[in-house]
């Protein structure tokens, strides 16, 4: 970001509707203010200002965002280079700035103008990832957020049903789709009760076994209403009946979302090497190739991985005094990727199992020991994904053998502060 590159520098600080702008141009030391609306239009006139101000030039623009309507906004105008700013990184500058807290929208985007002009060299401009990665990536967090929600409707359909009709919860299990069907066909004990005998044996076959439908018809016949208040049971149908027909919706949703991610992630040219992965199934693959993306320049080695998904703890030192604690600024969905795959990889990765169980056996507790295994796992990917090649089980043993083939195998911990890490398979 040179100043022949860049014939002005510009602060944003967005907001919901008007965004405060600050610009200082090349050669100048007087800043420039103004407002800017959040629409299309009014940013599409303001950014073509600075085209026809500035030809065949570059703009640096800095703003609070990384994922948002503004820099999707901006984000296609070419002779603009945006620089993200963490968040905290701007507010602590602010109070190294105004130790007083004072604080306003004019004065945040002066700010953020004096930090990109000043430190510059500390941000990474944004270059987006390829659209079928940013497509994945996008697909992947919003199929989690309906897995998720679908689990808080769960959540209250079981709460509700404990209050007028929890036979149901003994009967079935609640993510079953027959119980949303049956509590549409018949929403309370009494009118489940009275449904004709051939009838409701008829609706259970078409979910269960001979078997289990001859079980559980002298149960519903012999069950006892929890309540008989009139005012919970009329209210409880209308609030399942809503909760039914959320979870049906979730479920499509989170079906067209599997179909979507599984042709996108099965044409990546990276599949290969994220499908070699103990433990990695058609949840897990899709969501490691987001985390990783295709631009291989992007972490300068396995430590900036590690540090930037929150796998790496953060160590303090002052005087004589050290400790290592939890890392909190860090993508969150990202962090619990690595996590949730970790523990998976014990289930299918001899060595990734053995580490686990020695990290357990050290009074680690069990999130503990998985931060620990991807910790050490995220090394090993991410010279696979470096190198485009898969991950291969064998020879990564056959590698940790190489020092004493002759002996057995046994665990080495290497102790960093208060983190105990995996070092190497060592007899």
């Amino acid at each position: 970001m040179t100043e022949d590159r860049v014939a002005a520098w510009l602060g944003i600080d967005w907001a919901d509707q008007k965004h405060r702008w600050a610009m200082r141009l090349n050669g100048e030391t007087r800043i420039h203010q103004g407002e800017l609306e959040h629409t299309p239009e009014a940013i599409e006139q303001f950014v073509s200002g600075l085209a026809q101000r500035f030809p065949g030039q570059h703009v640096a623009v800095a703003l609070e965002q990384s994922r948002g309507a503004l820099i999707y906004m901006l984000g296609k105008y070419a002779h603009l280079i945006l620089y993200p700013i963490h968040p905290n990184a701007l507010n602590h500058y602010r109070r190294s700035v105004y130790p007083s807290g004072a604080k306003s929208d004019p004065s945040d985007a002066a700010l953020i103008l004096d930090f990109l002009y000043t430190h510059g060299d500390r941000l990474r401009p944004f270059h987006p990832d390829t659209p079928e990665t940013r497509t994945l990536q996008l697909l992947v967090e919003a199929r989690r957020e309906a897995v998720d929600e679908k689990t808080r409707c769960l959540n209250r359909l079981t709460a509700q049903l404990k209050m007028f009709f929890p036979q149901v919860l003994h009967w079935f299990t609640a993510d079953s789709k027959i119980v949303g069907r049956l509590l549409q066909k018949w929403p309370t004990l009494d009118a489940l009760q009275r449904a004709p005998a051939r009838q409701l044996a008829s609706f259970l076959r078409e979910s269960l076994p001979e078997t289990r439908v001859a079980t559980l018809q002298p149960l519903i016949k012999e069950a006892i209403a929890a309540t008989n208040d009139r005012a919970v049971l009329d209210t409880s149908v209308l609030i399942v009946r809503r909760i039914v027909r959320q979870l049906e919706v979730l479920r499509e949703a989170i079906a067209e979302h599997d179909k979507a991610i599984s042709d996108l992630a099965q044409s990546h040219p990276d599949y290969a090497i994220f499908a070699s992965l103990p433990g990695a199934g058609a949840a897990m693959i899709p969501r490691l190739i987001a985390a990783f993306g295709t631009q291989r320049d992007r972490y300068a080695s396995a430590a900036a991985l590690q540090c930037y998904a929150g796998i790496a703890p953060v160590t303090e030192s002052s005087g004589k005094q050290k400790w290592v604690h939890w890392r909190q600024a860090c993508p969150k969905f990202l962090r619990q990727t690595f996590h949730e795959w970790a523990w998976l990889s014990t289930r299918k990765s001899e060595w990734a199992r053995a580490f686990y169980d020695q990290q357990r056996k050290c009074d680690k507790p069990h999130h503990g020991a998985v931060r620990a295994l991807a910790f050490k796992w995220l090394r090993i990917l991410f010279r696979c994904w470096k190198d485009r090649v898969p991950y291969d089980e064998a020879r990564y043993r056959s590698s940790l053998q190489k020092c004493s083939p002759s002996k057995p195998l046994k665990i080495q911990l290497k102790t960093v502060g208060d983190f105990t890490k995996f070092d190497a398979l060592v007899c």
